[in-house]
């Protein structure tokens, strides 16, 4: 418990280690910069703002100039000419009737005109008139009252039904007024009377209207959009005066008072968390039971992330785009080849991440979109061509397909912005695009032997390499012990395509099987492979001596992988791949010639048994291929009962009980051997034998 305990500390620590080093590497990147500025001040140099901000001081100024713009809605009450018509209608009928009742009274001395009209008017109507009108008015005949009477309507009505502001009001009184000087047919006392009603009847008909005004405003207002100082944006120039508004700008971005901005930095950190919990998600199926393939991508991501945090130096000496001269694409092969395709992809996202921020330049923009599509891209091509090619003359060529795609896509860049092309600047590009990919291939050639030794890793290179027949051990197999390579190569067949049945390492299957019996070359003739036209030695031999011959090919051969530091994978299937099976045959010799105890014990294999899936399908495969070599006249109905007797017998000689390998794939394991073998033991069609014939002359 407290091993595994530490193993998780170890891990942990790790990935916070892979943290630390994402985040000191683009820490610089995001960091607000610090001014020494002071208001009124010239600027020393072009400051460019690092966020997108709203300048909200700025809005609400612009917002209150919209709003002071837009006039006072004024809304005409045509009504009110109505009205106004029928109060100059009422005052003339009031009038009139007050003549007529008064001329009706018997004792006229009782009361009088004025007494009986303020009955008929209301006060303030009739105190809006002087009593000299209402004097002529009521000494006027009811003839000359109604032309009086439409002469002031029609004037009032003129007037009204257009719009009388209270700017006008005098002046719109002065036209009824003068719609009233052709009005002949009365006497000049009554006119004054007439015009006195018609101006006191012309009142203002255009109200100002707050609920359209205050509509009219907000509506101008809406559409003043946010004023944003953006990203990138000059704030103030070289040599230029930083006056009161500049300064609060400047302000406003926080490159006066950035101390305590701890923005940036909480957002990278939540940057890297996902970024580290992507690869975690990946990784965490090679890490289960020790720290060394957590270790080794530690090692990768921080040799990446330096090679372009020590690039990006080079940006302040006004090699602004030097980030295309990255070798990022080693992360992507290195991964690709020690690890797997999975989690180079995911590295390259990261990869691509990281180098958009780190080459983000003079803080215009987060991150540099044009540099983190490069990178991606260039991994990316990277990963895919070393997909099934793993040789190390192919990491070579995968630099120069990289090396071309940088190009292609630089150059793409270029188009794209739409800028007057250089041929000076499209050759910089160029040059530059295709040293990273050369670069690239390289520093992984050079680094992949230090990490393969260093970490133990048998990568599928290293696997594909092992199995040329060049290899010295393999030349020294094939000339010392002939009958044992023939062996060796056709074990390997039948076990790479039974482990790949299963979803174990079939290249790790065949090679294994390759190396399997080198133990043998060191005492040939014992093996009945290698017995070519000889008496077999084991016939003079007793069968304890025999036993021991026989089971020391396994100890052997992985001295002798050892003292060629062949990797451990491969020693571990040569010592396991008879685990510690009974030698039946010396065995019951040894029973048929003496009558003392024999223990089976004695007749066994040191060991140990298969401890991987690999090492088990090479403990069948081994037997099954003997076996049926040695099978005369093999039919499918054969060769299966056989293989399916050699694996029964193996299951219940607790044979692989230290491997995780399960029956269901036991099973697997036996129809692939069943086709493989039936494949190679296939039935043949006899050729009549051609007799030759005389040709006559």
């Amino acid at each position: 418990m407290a091993q595994i305990e530490k193993l998780r500390l170890i891990q942990l620590g790790l990935y916070a280690l892979i943290g630390l080093i994402m985040f000191a590497s683009m820490y610089s990147n995001v960091k607000p910069e610090e001014l020494d500025l002071r208001l009124l001040s010239i600027s020393p140099e072009t400051i460019y703002s690092p966020v997108t901000i709203e300048d909200k001081e700025s809005t609400e100024k612009k917002k209150a100039e919209a709003k002071e713009a837009v006039e006072d809605v004024y809304t005409q009450k045509t009504e009110y000419a109505q009205n106004q018509v029928d109060l100059v209608a009422s005052i003339f009928d009031a009038i009139i009737e007050v003549n007529k009742e008064y001329d009706q009274l018997e004792n006229k001395s009782e009361t009088s005109k004025q007494e009986m009209l303020q009955d008929k008017l209301p006060d303030n109507i009739r105190k809006g008139l002087s009593d000299k009108a209402i004097s002529e008015l009521l000494q006027t005949n009811k003839e000359e009252l109604s032309v009086a009477k439409d002469a002031v309507v029609t004037a009032v009505h003129h007037v009204m039904k257009n719009q009388v502001m209270i700017s006008d009001l005098e002046e719109m009184k002065d036209q009824a007024e003068g719609q009233l000087v052709y009005t002949t047919n009365v006497s000049s006392s009554l006119k004054a009377a007439m015009n006195e009603i018609a101006r006191s009847s012309i009142i203002p008909n255009v109200i100002y209207d707050p609920q359209k005004t205050s509509e009219n405003r907000q509506a101008a207002v809406e559409k003043i959009e946010p004023v944003r100082i953006k990203q990138g944006q000059i704030i103030v120039e070289e040599n230029q005066l930083i006056n009161a508004d500049i300064y609060r700008q400047l302000q406003l971005a926080g490159l006066l008072n950035n101390k305590g901005m701890l923005q940036p930095f909480i957002g990278l950190s939540l940057l890297i968390i996902i970024m580290i919990g992507g690869a975690a998600f990946y990784l965490r199926g090679l890490h289960a039971n020790t720290y060394k393939p957590l270790l080794l991508y530690a090692i990768i991501t921080s040799i990446t992330i330096a090679l372009m945090k020590i690039l990006s130096f080079f940006q302040r000496i006004d090699l602004s785009e030097i980030g295309y001269l990255a070798p990022v694409a080693v992360g992507g092969i290195l991964l690709r080849v020690l690890m797997n395709e999975k989690i180079a992809i995911i590295s390259s996202i990261i990869f691509a991440i990281c180098g958009s921020i780190i080459f983000n330049g003079e803080l215009t923009t987060v991150f540099n979109m044009n540099i983190g599509i490069y990178f991606l891209i260039s991994n990316i091509t990277a990963i895919l061509f070393l997909m099934d090619k793993q040789r190390k003359a192919r990491v070579l060529q995968a630099g120069l397909v990289v090396a071309l795609m940088n190009v292609i896509v630089s150059l793409s860049i270029i188009f794209i912005k739409n800028g007057q092309l250089d041929t000076m600047e499209l050759g910089y590009y160029s040059l530059m695009a295709m040293a990273s990919g050369i670069i690239s291939s390289v520093l992984a050639i050079g680094l992949l032997p230090f990490f393969e030794s260093g970490f133990g890793i048998l990568s599928t290179m290293k696997l594909i390499e092992l199995s040329s027949p060049n290899h010295p051990l393999l030349r020294k197999i094939l000339t010392e012990t002939p009958g044992t390579y023939h062996h060796s190569v056709m074990v390997a067949n039948l076990s790479e395509a039974a482990c790949e049945t299963i979803g174990a390492n079939g290249l790790l299957a065949r090679v294994g099987a390759y190396y399997h019996d080198i133990g043998k070359t060191k005492r040939p003739q014992y093996f009945i492979e290698n017995q070519m036209n000889i008496r077999n030695p084991h016939d003079t031999l007793s069968p304890k001596v025999s036993k021991n011959i026989i089971t020391s090919h396994t100890t052997d051969g992985a001295a002798i992988l050892r003292k060629h530091k062949l990797p451990k994978e491969i020693v571990d299937i040569a010592e396991q791949h008879h685990g510690t099976s009974l030698l039946k045959f010396f065995y019951h010799k040894a029973l048929e010639q003496t009558e003392e105890e024999i223990k089976e014990e004695d007749y066994r294999y040191e060991g140990p048994k298969p401890q991987t899936k690999e090492a088990a399908v090479i403990c069948i495969a081994d037997s099954v291929e003997a076996a049926v070599r040695s099978m005369p006249n093999p039919t499918p109905e054969k060769i299966e009962k056989l293989v399916r007797s050699i694996i029964n017998d193996r299951v219940e000689d607790e044979q692989f009980i230290e491997c995780d390998i399960t029956l269901k794939e036991l099973e697997l394991i036996r129809q692939a051997l069943c086709e493989t073998l039936n494949g190679i033991f296939h039935s043949r069609i006899e050729y009549p034998e051609l007799k030759k014939q005389k040709v006559k002359a």
